[in-house]
């Protein structure tokens, strides 16, 4: 070998090595917190979150009310249903999670659990290194074990849901006592070690005599700032704030947990639970229904100034509320039939009369947000989503690329005649003829269904839907169920068309597959209640999650988004960008709410001198 040639191997050797260094040898710098795309709001010496009063006294009791009933107190596993104040994703009362969103970013986490966080360049794994003062109630030190346990028992005994959010963690491993790494399968998943950021931390000590899969009364060990009080099964469950618990004093809390004790009574009937509130049974009331904010809220707190009545606005996305279509059912694999049905609903008659005309129409699954696909500058896909859409160009509805999605419109008399038309010749062109009964059929099957739902409310904007379908020849009836059996029933997918909401936040990404992915289609317990197996969709949903940027992210949401309007899956109904809140005044508030949450638990007061 010549010298000339020994020097060259010699340089492209250091120069491998050194590249290879670089990448793996170079231990990522632990950081406090971590935004998704960007940096995150506050730094490392932050002194409280902008969206509290840091100075808000403590004490008192909260009193919220809840319609239905709860038998469970486990809300990480399918069955039963679960009391008010246990959430299976999001830091609440009792539990705490290694890191906790902030309300006032995008997506950007903070230490709770753990004290810092450290993510390889390549976002191939994740870890966390515990904070020492971090406790359960039972005053023993939260582990890497216990976060061992708990990805492994969600995985194996939690909600479909943790499956499909984790899909891509290959290993957990207790590094020592305080630190915990979790490899990924995939390396460029922006979002991944994030959404692992996000898990509610559970003890392992405290199951290890316990059946994780069955539901209970019993009070579980948590970390949160509350412990659980007085239970009263199915009528009301009080939480007791813990003046000793271990994260008071984190400048992320600061101003947060004001209340002594929270309690949620609860309520069968809407009604009985509103004349509730106006006699003081309970202290608060985020109001739903615009008609009877508009009409029922004449009561003499509310004229004498005792019970305030306020109108805020917000900039959370609103998602997708619509009557939702089971695929499942052979009557609804027709996409033209989907369509059809859509303009048997007068939205703008509905919202005239039930609604003061305060509702706007959906038209996105990603509504009130950038990232609905008609806030792209002329509504139509823009040159990036045409790129993403363009290889998919023979597998998806033609629309997509020339027309902007808009449920179908009325101009409110009541008379949907033009409407009507157009969605019988939709039914003709299906193979749907008229019967001598009035009801269509092909093939020997009626077009008929049940609108399954577990609120009453819903009736009104209802009927006049199945009025209208009567007259296109599609039978269809109105049936309310109790929340226990409803929940059944959507776990098992067990239902026609029901009305419910697809909610969304400011950063979609690993969710999107417990939603529409086609691996979730028959799982019991998804979220995947359309039954949608679409492998464009699968494609868009795994481009969502690999995002390079916030501009990447909304463009790619955009392209899927008109993909499954086009599908026509859904008869969107409608949002509302603003919170009515109702609340006695012995209640105060944050000058500035954060616009995604009015977080009333956690960042609300009683004024002094109040109970």
């Amino acid at each position: 070998m010549t010298l000339k040639l020994t020097a060259i191997l010699a340089l492209i050797f250091i120069i491998s090595t050194s590249s290879t260094f670089a990448q793996n040898g170079a231990e990522p710098t632990p950081q406090h917190a971590i935004a998704l795309h960007g940096t995150p709001k506050y730094g490392p010496n932050f002194v409280h979150l902008d969206y509290v009063n840091p100075n808000a006294p403590k004490g008192g009791t909260l009193k919220s009310e809840v319609i239905g009933s709860f038998d469970s107190l486990n809300p990480f596993i399918i069955k039963g249903s679960t009391a008010a104040g246990l959430n299976y994703i999001r830091s609440g009362l009792l539990y705490e999670s290694l890191m906790q969103n902030s309300a006032d970013e995008p997506f950007s986490l903070y230490g709770i659990i753990a004290e810092s966080i450290e993510i390889a360049d390549d976002r191939s794994w994740v870890a966390f290194n515990l904070r020492p003062e971090a406790r359960w109630h039972d005053g023993k030190p939260i582990t890497a074990d216990d976060v061992v346990w708990t990805f492994n028992t969600l995985i194996e005994h939690g909600a479909p849901f943790f499956k499909a959010y984790w899909h891509d963690v290959t290993n957990v491993k207790a590094e020592s006592h305080s630190r915990v790494k979790f490899t990924f399968g995939v390396a460029g998943n922006a979002e991944l070690p994030l959404i692992v950021a996000e898990m509610i931390v559970l003890p392992k000590h405290y199951w290890a005599d316990k059946n994780f899969n069955e539901t209970s009364l019993e009070p579980p060990l948590g970390s949160g700032p509350y412990k659980i009080g007085k239970i009263d099964a199915g009528r009301s469950i009080e939480y007791v704030r813990d003046p000793n618990w271990w994260g008071k004093d984190l400048p992320f809390f600061k101003g947060f947990n004001n209340f002594d004790r929270i309690q949620y009574d609860y309520y069968r009937d809407a009604n009985v639970a509103l004349e509730a509130f106006f006699a003081g049974e309970y202290d608060v009331k985020i109001e739903n229904t615009a008609k009877l904010w508009e009409t029922a809220y004449d009561a003499a707190p509310v004229k004498d100034g005792r019970i305030i009545k306020e109108t805020i606005s917000n900039t959370r996305p609103a998602g997708m509320q619509a009557f939702v279509m089971n695929t499942r059912r052979a009557i609804f694999k027709d996409k033209t039939v989907r369509e059809a049905l859509a303009y048997a609903f007068d939205f703008e008659w509905s919202n005239k009369q039930f609604a003061y005309g305060a509702y706007s129409r959906t038209n996105s699954y990603f509504e009130n947000s950038e990232l609905a696909s008609h806030e792209s500058p002329d509504g139509l896909p823009s040159a990036a989503e045409l790129e993403i859409l363009a290889p998919y160009k023979d597998k998806i509805s033609s629309e997509v690329f020339t027309k902007i999605y808009k449920a179908p419109l009325t101009d409110g008399s009541g008379n949907a005649r033009k409407n009507l038309r157009s969605a019988m010749t939709m039914l003709d062109a299906a193979g749907y003829a008229l019967g001598d009964d009035g009801i269509r059929t092909k093939n020997g099957v009626r077009l008929e269904f049940e609108i399954l739902d577990s609120n009453p409310q819903f009736e009104r904007w209802t009927l006049p839907f199945i009025q209208n379908l009567k007259r296109i020849g599609v039978k269809a009836n109105f049936r309310v169920v109790d929340s226990a059996q409803y929940q059944n029933r959507m776990n098992d997918f067990d239902f026609d068309m029901t009305i419910t909401s697809f909610g969304q936040s400011s950063s979609p990404g690993n969710e999107q597959r417990d939603f529409w992915g086609s691996d979730k289609a028959d799982i019991s317990g998804s979220r995947n209640m359309i039954g949608i197996k679409d492998p464009v969709i699968d494609a868009l949903i795994g481009q969502i999650i690999t995002a390079r940027s916030r501009e990447d992210l909304v463009t790619k949401t955009r392209a899927m988004d008109r993909i499954l309007l086009w599908n026509h899956y859904v008869i969107p109904m409608w949002h509302y960008p603003k919170w009515r809140i109702a609340y006695w005044n012995n209640l105060k508030r944050p000058e500035n709410l954060s616009g995604i949450s009015p977080m009333i638990n956690q960042t609300w007061w009683v004024k002094e001198g109040t109970k």
